[in-house]
């Protein structure tokens, strides 16, 4: 069981049912959603567990003077902003909650993508314009495409279960999961993936291995010229590439909810000069943005922290708010 007033620091913005669950379990929650980095390092050492979303990286040297720490629960999917092999070295659990928001993720890619084939964006800013352009806005159809989603986990899975009414023929790729295949999707190689592709739909964490993984030389091997949609990180993608194969016609279209230019936070760009290459994308009328929202909704704000509890409440034994899986997720 755990000892009483243990504390946990939220350093980022959390929702009141987490904070609450939190103190439910018999700690004492301390709420600095404004700390900086160096703050943090002074008094981490006082703390049993800590609560981020992504604004400050946990490494090796922040970690390192952790002492009393025993658990990082992130808010959210991506586990890049934490040194996890470190973490785990010092016996640090660290947990996630992508259940909290697969369903807002898979819901804001196949927006994404209706809008991308049916020319959604560029259509309504003609109308409003007084321009009446029916045939140079005429959309492509999903049934009988081959959509290919690259990693099955819980974004990816939740995406395939919404493509279905549409009737495509869907394919997944993951590197990492086995044995999936089901009569709605088929486990495929990355080579099958080149070769029958239409539509590209990547759910991959960042790492060292999906850095840059969609660069040119990704990207044609593909047969056939296909549509991008990305609501994974960033930097998965190489935009200097992207923008070539989008002008050459080999990228048909790109949606994009992230970009490599944004900064730890995911709240604002970089505050550097934005490059050409954004600058050619935000002009352009194959490209279809947004600024990180995917897993962004109501009910995720929610589901993500009810999620996070939980796993906290499993790891450490401790009896408290049970809740049905199969209704919240």
């Amino acid at each position: 069981m755990i000892l009483p007033k243990q504390k946990v620091l939220f350093v980022d913005s959390a929702h009141p049912q987490l904070i609450d669950d939190i103190n439910e379990l018999g700690f004492e929650s301390e709420h600095i959603p404004e700390i900086t980095r160096e703050q943090l390092m002074e008094i981490i050492g006082e703390y049993y567990g800590i609560i981020i979303r992504s604004r400050i990286l946990l490494d090796e040297e922040i970690l390192s003077k952790a002492h009393n720490l025993r658990f990082i629960g992130r808010v959210g999917a991506g586990m890049e902003s934490i040194d996890e092999a470190y973490a785990k070295s010092k016996n640090i659990e660290c947990f996630n909650s992508p259940e909290g928001n697969r369903d807002a993720v898979a819901e804001h890619a196949m927006g994404m993508l209706l809008a991308m084939l049916n020319h959604l964006i560029n259509a309504d800013r003609e109308v409003r314009k007084g321009i009446w352009n029916r045939e140079g806005n005429r959309g492509t159809e999903i049934k009988n495409k081959t959509v290919a989603i690259i990693g099955y986990g819980n974004m990816g899975t939740a995406f395939s279960e919404r493509l279905l009414g549409f009737k495509p023929n869907i394919i997944a790729f993951d590197k990492y999961k086995f044995n999936y295949s089901n009569k709605s999707v088929k486990e495929v190689s990355l080579e099958e993936v080149f070769e029958t592709a239409d539509i590209i739909s990547l759910h991959v964490p960042l790492t060292d291995e999906t850095h840059y993984m969609v660069d040119d030389a990704f990207i044609n091997r593909f047969k056939k010229n296909i549509y991008l949609i990305n609501t994974s990180r960033g930097k998965v993608v190489k935009t200097t590439d992207l923008v070539s194969n989008l002008k050459s016609g080999k990228i048909l279209g790109a949606a994009l909810d992230v970009l490599e230019y944004e900064s730890h936070s995911f709240e604002n760009l970089a505050s550097t000069a934005l490059p050409q290459d954004f600058q050619w994308l935000l002009q352009s009328e194959k490209v279809i943005l947004s600024p990180h929202i995917a897993g962004w909704t109501q009910e995720s704000k929610v589901k993500l922290s009810l999620v996070l509890a939980e796993k906290i409440r499993l790891a450490f034994n401790d009896p408290f708010r049970q809740w049905d899986d199969a209704s919240m997720i």
